[in-house]
């Protein structure tokens, strides 16, 4: 059976490392190929054309902000279209945004049959998120662009998540621990 799962949490909560330890989990438990979706990866990776639509990406996306949802939406559907199948367990991170997003979204699983989504919430307080965005080094971390994200999370992507309370099961997982707790959590979460 396959698996669909949801990530959310405040940026700097590690969802892209927990996204991938647990495709690896999956990899080795099952052999099911997982489908990642991460469109601000896809939007980072489109900035870096030298095309029309990469320089209207680079501004937002350096000052933190949310670009079209239906241009999300577009790169959401377009993975979906050419990489998803029964077979396959499909990860998100860092999407939906927005609670049209998370309509979107909903509308798609039940295209696509999927009915058992799980959402993995990360928690972490803004301040262990500041202390750890410090310590990367991504050009959208500045410091304009992190207060955005904060203030994007909280007026967009807490009620896309919240959306989601009645129909899919949510799973709370505390983020100030290490790394290797935060993936057991998980994975006790998701009963593996």
């Amino acid at each position: 059976m396959s698996h669909t799962f949801v990530f959310f949490g405040i940026v700097g909560s590690g969802k892209g490392t927990q996204v991938k330890l647990l495709m690896d989990f999956l990899k080795g438990k099952d052999g099911a190929d997982c489908v990642y979706v991460s469109p601000g990866h896809e939007y980072r990776r489109l900035a870096e054309n030298n095309d029309f639509t990469g320089s209207l990406i680079k501004g937002p996306l350096l000052r933190g902000e949310l670009l079209p949802g239906v241009m999300t939406d577009a790169i959401v559907t377009n993975i979906f279209m050419n990489s998803l199948d029964d077979k396959k367990n499909l990860i998100m991170d860092g999407y939906p945004r927005a609670v049209s997003q998370a309509i979107s979204f909903e509308s798609m699983m039940k295209f696509y049959k999927r009915d058992n989504v799980k959402i993995i919430y990360i928690e972490l307080s803004k301040e262990e998120s500041v202390k750890r965005l410090q310590l990367r080094s991504r050009p959208d971390d500045t410091k304009e662009g992190i207060e955005t994200r904060f203030r994007e999370y909280e007026e967009n992507v807490l009620p896309a998540m919240n959306y989601y309370k009645d129909k899919y099961e949510i799973f709370h997982i505390k983020g100030e621990q290490s790394i290797e707790d935060v993936h057991k959590d998980i994975l006790k979460a998701l009963g593996f």
